[in-house]
């Protein structure tokens, strides 16, 4: 084969072209593509402008990006000096009476159901009771003892106005008369308890016949909380469950448990504010009324018990809530909302500050509470400083791409 020396420079050239093209290819398609273009919803974007300052601590955004960050001045905010804990609603034990009957019986009637509202003195059940028969048959019998001794001291007095008889026999009679009255008062006594009126009693006697039906009524006002008795069930006093509980749902208990290094701070009588979650924006008020007599082991919080206020009965027992409660004077503070402040993955808060609305700085900050949607800096940021307040993820997002 011969060699042509014309035809391998050319061949080498035209191999030496074909290398630099992949070369540049392979470098194009290697090179950071436009960090927000079209197909992020920024606008079309050049890959030539700088976007990103080295090691990811600043972010040049282009004016169509812009659009996408809200550039706004920390303000001075005074933010109330708090602590916060959740919890849950509980009727108010103090204001509610498990009703039982005075006497055994058996249950006849059943008057009320759960979630009844009940005044005081509303009837509840009956029972049909044989003591209520005994002390009724009691009475009828007192009540014609006290009859007999009544006309016998009145014979007396005329036969020894004529010396029928002696003043022993009147004396005697006398003294009969005053055991059966005092008998007769006894009778009436106990079957008072059951419930009975005067006028019930009179009747009683009158009639000479005895009730049995004991109905039990309610002792305070408010609502129907539990109901256990139903009829033909035989009910003894004390012996739980209680047929019947009432409880007065003017106030409830706000139970919470608040952690150990906030309970100095705490001491009955402060006034709280609840919210609950099934009312948002709403705000009920109360009063620290019990706090735990010792700290939970495994938890570390003490039970912090609050009577709360709800005159149109709107909090139910085990609903969540969570209270505020003031422990000291206001502190005033740099605050920006809360979008504008970014947890870093190893913990820290930051935040983006400007001067020309378009150049960002990344700096740390110490944040407090959180209160009417501002976060309170504690350091690291002062008022009149212009900061992201929105997009403030976005930028640190953008960082940290252009930080890989």
């Amino acid at each position: 084969m011969r060699f042509d020396a014309k035809s391998a420079i050319v061949g080498g050239g035209a191999t030496a072209v074909v290398l630099v093209g992949l070369m540049y290819a392979f470098s194009a398609w290697t090179q950071p593509s436009p960090l927000y273009g079209p197909e992020k919803g920024f606008g079309k974007g050049a890959a030539s402008e700088p976007r990103v300052a080295p090691r990811g601590s600043s972010v040049t955004l282009t004016p169509t990006q812009m659009g996408g960050v809200k550039v706004v001045s920390a303000q001075q905010f005074e933010f109330a000096n708090q602590r916060e804990a959740v919890g849950n609603i509980d009727f108010n034990q103090d204001r509610s009476v498990q009703v039982f009957t005075s006497y055994q019986g058996k249950v006849r009637n059943v008057f009320v159901r759960i979630g009844d509202d009940v005044t005081k003195g509303a009837p509840l059940f009956d029972i049909d009771s044989p003591d209520l028969v005994q002390a009724e048959s009691t009475l009828i019998s007192a009540a014609g003892t006290r009859k007999l001794t009544s006309r016998a001291l009145e014979r007396a007095h005329q036969l020894f106005e004529i010396q029928g008889i002696a003043q022993k026999d009147l004396d005697q009679a006398v003294s009969d008369q005053q055991a059966a009255e005092a008998a007769y008062k006894a009778a009436r006594d106990a079957v008072a308890i059951f419930g009975k009126s005067q006028a019930e009693m009179d009747r009683i006697i009158e009639q000479r016949r005895t009730d049995s039906i004991l109905t039990v009524v309610s002792p305070i006002a408010g609502r129907v909380t539990a109901r256990n008795a139903q009829p033909g069930l035989l009910v003894q006093p004390g012996n739980a469950p209680a047929p019947v509980t009432v409880s007065d749902i003017s106030t409830v208990w706000m139970q919470a448990f608040v952690t150990e290094s906030d309970s100095p701070l705490l001491h009955v009588g402060q006034p709280v504010k609840v919210h609950a979650m099934a009312y948002p924006g709403r705000e009920f008020s109360g009063a620290i009324t019990a706090m735990g007599a010792s700290i939970d082991p495994t938890t570390h919080r003490l039970m912090v018990r609050s009577e709360v206020k709800d005159p149109k009965h709107e909090l139910r027992p085990g609903m969540i809530t969570a209270f505020d409660i003031r422990t000291g004077d206001p502190e005033r503070s740099a605050a920006i909302a809360a979008d504008g402040v970014v947890r870093e993955g190893d913990g820290t808060m930051t935040v983006w500050i400007t001067k020309d609305k378009r150049h960002f700085e990344r700096r740390v900050v110490t944040i407090g509470q959180t209160q009417d949607g501002l976060v309170q800096i504690l350091s690291g940021l002062a008022p009149g400083e212009l900061v992201a307040s929105e997009g403030a993820l976005f930028l640190s997002n953008a960082a940290a791409l252009a930080a890989q």
